[in-house]
């Protein structure tokens, strides 16, 4: 594919089919998105792969918790929740997924059911978890980098007919993702990526999400025209 046809043709992918992602596949994979730039080439981050057993324990304790009431202990800042414009967009895109889904907005049963699937990480073959040096914890540069590299994650993925889908929801519960996937105190945990091969058959998979336009977001100044 070209650039184009990667950037343009990407989706979340948020159903997979039950077939397993080849360990050299990703590496080749994580080996060409680790060329995103890196402030003064810093290059924080750090990935743990799992899939199998490990995986398999972090979607139950994580489903657990969160079904229990636990609170959230995600290890990055959250921020208020949206509003305005952004909270928009974020209902826009669920009545997307939800229409596409064919869940009524008063089944409660399945919406509830469509919310803990971020929490099983889709049911993706494998998880790619993203972390930092807790040295660097104070460096706002070092979540924009992490950034990027999940971002060239993705759209190397997709490059080779994997889906992915950049994924909060799954390391909600760090205590459970820091001791299934063994990663050590000094590692700060950011994100999570659920990755597969899609499931074509799966509707949200379908859902292209709008974007606002490039007049919305950029301003120019100084040119000619």
């Amino acid at each position: 594919m070209t650039y184009d046809e990667v950037v343009l043709g990407r989706r979340s992918i948020r159903g997979f089919l039950p077939k397993p992602v080849p360990r050299a596949l990703i590496e080749e994979i994580l080996a060409l998105a680790m060329r995103a730039p890196s402030s003064m080439n810093t290059q924080p981050w750090n990935f743990t792969i799992v899939s199998g057993a490990p995986l398999e324990a972090i979607r139950a304790g994580n489903s657990a918790r969160m079904l229990e009431g636990v609170p959230q202990s995600r290890e990055f800042r959250t921020g208020q929740p949206f509003a305005g414009i952004h909270r928009e967009r974020q209902i826009a895109v669920a009545k997307q997924l939800f229409a596409a889904m064919g869940i009524a907005r008063d089944d409660a049963e399945r919406r509830q059911d469509w919310v803990m699937r971020g929490f099983r990480q889709f049911g993706a073959p494998v998880c790619i978890i993203i972390t930092y040096d807790r040295t660097l914890a104070d460096s706002d540069d070092t979540a924009f980098d992490c950034g990027a590299v999940s971002n060239a994650i993705v759209n190397a993925a997709w490059s080779r007919g994997l889906g992915a889908v950049i994924n909060s929801q799954g390391i909600m519960q760090s205590p459970v993702v820091r001791e299934h996937a063994r990663i050590p105190d000094h590692q700060v945990i950011l994100k999570a990526i659920a990755l597969g091969w899609p499931d074509e058959e799966f509707p949200a998979n379908a859902v292209v999400s709008e974007r606002k336009p490039v007049a919305a977001a950029a301003t120019f100044l100084g040119f000619a025209d």
